[in-house]
């Protein structure tokens, strides 16, 4: 397989740069996006093509990722993750739910969609004969470059905030990974990574720092749409830490159009984050470009605890282009409707998913969204990761009394 890149470019100026060499971010401390010939891909490859592709998971959508060699592939086994609808929940968000999905991205290896980003960015770095990655993280991102680095062999250093859930840290160390608490945010773990490059010839796969985790996550978009019928939802909720899943998805449907494979109609896209860390949502309320700093972010959700964001422009574009908006929600409207929802649907939404369902009823409840408007709300990653509530009932096997079973 020959890859369709054309060039890349930094996001901001447009400025080109060329493939096949390692990049970090653009003269202009912008992110650097891939760019492919897409007159070439439709000319060539068939949207029943991929339909009937046997490749594993995202690398289905292998002409429409920067991965050139086959043999460069990392693979744990991925999947095309399922479109679940809350048909149980309408007393709950007020709504006939039946068109209203969960797409529920905790089914990729890791458990969550950082698999996506993650995986390719170590298949560039293999493709690229990078030896040695780091990132910074809250969690998920440290645990699936872990195993994808192991899996390919490279070495992999990971620094995580000091609370950042526990069951991360530990998966991200039992996957291979060099692993390290600081006491700090995550800019401040990003911080340390970029001094030690040095000294200690690591490469820095932070949210936006490279050009191929965007390619990663924007199959979120591709996967929905062919899932669709090769169609959009009229909404997308998604939980905005970095923001490189809403970035990506945004330049994964603009392809599809350019290719031809899907209709000029793109769904509005929401911005979700927490109100213990919302600097996207004060800077789309205050019609800003940029997204200045959140001082003392604090947040149940840890993957969206991110106060500032490189790719705060591309965020806010998305969102402003497609006709969307941002909204913060509380941890504790996270956590009712986490927790109303595995009552109800069986589903363990991770909080940032959990999220994006509060947010989408508090948006019907204002008026932001119709309940005639077909929605999929993302969650990022399985519920087992975080922290739960204790099981306090017990039960003397000597003296049974029958009426705990009744006060459920």
């Amino acid at each position: 397989m020959n890859s369709y890149v054309s060039h890349l470019e930094c996001a901001y100026s447009g400025k080109r740069y060329e493939p096949g060499t390692v990049h970090t971010i653009s003269e202009m401390g912008k992110p650097i996006i891939v760019k492919y010939d897409l007159e070439r891909v439709a000319a060539e490859v068939s949207r029943s093509s991929i339909e009937d592709s046997k490749e594993p998971g995202f690398w289905r959508y292998a002409p429409l990722l920067p991965v050139a060699s086959k043999q460069n592939r990392v693979s744990l086994g991925e999947v095309v993750t399922p479109m679940i609808s809350l048909e149980n929940s309408a007393s709950v968000l007020g709504v006939d739910s039946k068109s209203v999905f969960v797409k529920d991205e905790s089914r990729l290896p890791t458990g969550s969609f950082k698999a996506r980003g993650l995986g390719m960015a170590v298949s560039m770095a293999k493709e690229l004969g990078v030896r040695h990655l780091a990132i910074p993280t809250n969690g998920n991102a440290g645990s699936a470059l872990a195993a994808y680095a192991t899996r390919a062999g490279i070495e992999c250093t990971v620094l995580c905030p000091d609370n950042t859930p526990e069951i991360n840290v530990r998966e991200t160390q039992m996957q291979g990974a060099s692993t390290h608490l600081v006491n700090g945010l995550i800019g401040e773990c990003g911080k340390i990574i970029a001094e030690g490059s040095g000294e200690m010839d690591w490469f820095a796969v932070s949210t936006l720092k490279e050009p191929y985790r965007i390619e990663g996550k924007k199959t979120m978009g591709l996967e929905l749409a062919e899932q669709m019928g090769w169609s959009l939802p009229d909404v997308i909720f998604y939980p905005t830490g970095g923001g490189t899943g809403i970035i990506g998805m945004w330049k994964g449907f603009k392809e599809l159009i350019e290719l031809g494979w899907i209709e000029d109609k793109m769904p509005r896209m929401v911005s979700v984050q927490s109100t213990g860390c919302a600097p996207i949502v004060r800077a789309w309320e205050e019609g800003h470009e940029f997204a200045e700093y959140w001082e003392n972010a604090e947040t149940i959700s840890s993957g969206i605890r991110v106060p500032s964001a490189l790719g705060d422009f591309m965020i806010l574009d998305a969102v402003r282009s497609s006709g969307g908006f941002a909204i913060s929600v509380t941890d504790e409207q996270t956590l009712d409707i986490q927790h109303q929802i595995g009552l109800r649907e069986g589903l363990l939404l991770c909080p940032e998913g959990a999220a994006t369902v509060a947010a989408y009823r508090n948006s019907l409840e204002s008026g932001l969204v119709s309940s005639d408007e077909s929605v999929v709300l993302f969650n990022t990653a399985t519920g087992l990761k975080y922290p739960m509530p204790a099981v306090i009932s017990s039960i003397d096997k000597n003296n049974v009394e029958f009426s705990v079973f009744k006060s459920k």
